[in-house]
């Protein structure tokens, strides 16, 4: 079957539906540190226009700090896929799949630039844990 040009993606003179892109974003203590601030996660970044749709986590291993941290999670703007949430709650303090603050329900996100997926780590440094952060979001066609 030959290749349809302009299938999979999305703008005013391309045909296809295109299709939803995920970018994935790794914290590790072990590799990563836990100094309070903005670490920027290892993984995929989202490209420039692109409109985020979704986001989840995965925590692999429960955060822990010497202190009360909070960890938020942005990708364009502050807090924007999950807000500062102190780590012995929900949803850094338990392990397995979670939903982020930002779901599908959510108001879109369009990045202004290409965006890398970062954690902020506030009040508090982190001494241990693991968690991933997936982004799904449709890239849109250079010509919208």
């Amino acid at each position: 079957m030959p290749v349809i040009e302009g299938a999979r993606k999305i703008g005013a003179s391309e045909i296809g539906l295109g299709g939803v892109k995920v970018a994935v974003g790794l914290y590790d203590f072990a590799k990563d540190g836990g100094a309070v601030g903005d670490i920027t996660l290892r993984g995929g970044t989202i490209p420039s226009g692109a409109i985020i749709v979704d986001a989840l986590l995965h925590v692999d291993t429960a955060l822990a700090s010497g202190g009360a941290a909070t960890v938020a999670v942005k990708v364009e703007s502050a807090a924007d896929i999950n807000a500062a949430d102190a780590i012995s709650g929900a949803p850094w303090s338990t392990t397995g799949a979670k939903r982020a603050d930002f779901t599908a329900t959510s108001a879109p996100i369009k990045t202004t630039a290409s965006r890398n997926i970062v954690a902020t780590v506030g009040t508090a440094a982190l001494t241990a844990g693991r968690f991933q952060v997936y982004v799904f979001y449709i890239e849109r066609a250079a010509d919208v």
